[in-house]
């Protein structure tokens, strides 16, 4: 060792962060065992870098004892006084025992140890910028694909998007840029491990926010998330300020804010609705397009029926239940649809009695 290489630990320890003492301690850890294997021998030793010199130095630690059984352990009385008047009985006596040639075996492990640290400083570095950003969105570029997943390079750290959260409207091929959801960051053996969804509720939040400066400053919230990626979502919004419209905000002058949105989602159709405290009113607004004349609630089942004219019912129900799946979904309530003809029928209720609820919501297609 030498000067020059304390001053490449000085300079990685500035560049990389990892401080110099803490690397000199792995180093001369490193080589104990190093000068064990290479020297075939079980004595207890002690390795010592200068801090200043990078001299190096192995000395056996030997128990200072009366009558020596092991000498590879074990040191007399008179031998350690020998060496320092000043050592007793049961001291723990230290002799400079430094190969010959010790210095090319230190400098290959010094190089290894000094790697290997700054390997792992590096995904501790990665993995502590993306742990921060869990639940956030990143861009990045698709690198690869096997029979599960895509690879997508996000500047220092590969990510994995599985082939099943991608939306059936997905098509990507190596050197697309892809914007993603981080579902969840791992720290494994092998480094940070980050995995990435794009059918994931969280997307369409975080879409929201990062687009309607309503939502980023936090006059108005998003209180439910409901969706089927890919083909239709539904978003409950309130405003904590009574003179912004939630629903206005989110969709922008002309509809921008919410197209730029559905267009990053491939045309998946988005419903706004207003979140209220009212149950009747939000399973109303919920059910968005349909109109409602009327809903009933359950509140000890959790259940809302809804009434709703006839010609509403389909549309109300939505393509394969799809509508009425969201709404209950993103209320949280089980909603059960009824047109006034059944109504009628099945509970007796004349269609006079109906009348259409105020509804305040946004269908986006």
């Amino acid at each position: 060792m030498s000067m020059e290489f304390i001053e490449a630990l000085s300079e990685i320890e500035r560049e990389k962060g990892i401080a110099k003492d803490i690397l000199i301690e792995a180093i001369e850890a490193a080589l104990i065992s190093s000068y064990k294997r290479n020297f075939n021998t079980a004595q207890n030793v002690r390795v010592d870098i200068n801090r200043h010199s990078g001299v190096i130095k192995v000395y056996a630690r030997k128990t200072v004892v009366d009558e020596v059984l092991d000498p590879r352990l074990e040191i007399s009385v008179e031998a350690a006084r020998a060496i320092n008047p000043h050592y007793t009985l049961d001291d723990i006596a230290e002799i400079e025992v430094t190969p010959r040639d010790f210095g090319r075996i230190a400098a290959q492990t010094a190089k290894q140890v000094v790697t290997q640290r700054i390997r792992e400083a590096e995904r501790g570095l990665i993995y502590n910028a993306y742990i921060d950003k869990e639940e956030d969105i990143v861009n990045g570029i698709v690198q690869r694909q096997d029979v599960r997943n895509l690879f997508v390079d996000l500047g220092k750290v590969e990510a994995v998007l599985p082939l099943t959260e991608l939306m059936p409207t997905d098509k990507f091929k190596h050197g697309d840029r892809v914007k993603s959801f981080i579902t969840k960051v791992e720290n494994t053996t092998k480094g940070p491990q980050i995995f990435l969804s794009r059918t994931h509720p969280g997307l369409l939040k975080r879409l929201f926010e990062l687009e309607v400066p309503e939502i980023y400053d936090g006059v108005v919230e998003i209180r439910s998330v409901a969706r089927e990626a890919g083909f239709r979502s539904k978003i409950a919004v309130h405003s904590r300020n009574a003179e912004v419209d939630p629903v206005g905000s989110c969709v922008g002058q002309k509809g921008m804010r919410v197209q730029t949105i559905v267009t990053e989602l491939k045309g998946e159709k988005i419903d706004i609705v207003r979140w209220s405290e009212n149950v009747e009113e939000y399973v109303a607004n919920a059910l968005s397009p349909s109109k409602v004349l009327e809903v009933i609630v359950y509140e000890q089942e959790k259940m809302a029926r809804v009434i709703v004219p006839d010609y509403q019912l389909s549309l109300a129900i939505g393509i394969k239940g799809q509508n009425a799946r969201l709404a209950a979904k993103l209320t949280g309530w089980k909603i059960d649809i009824k047109s006034e003809t059944q109504a009628e029928q099945e509970f007796g209720r004349p269609k006079s009695a109906m009348s259409t609820m105020h509804q305040d919501s946004v269908s986006i297609d």
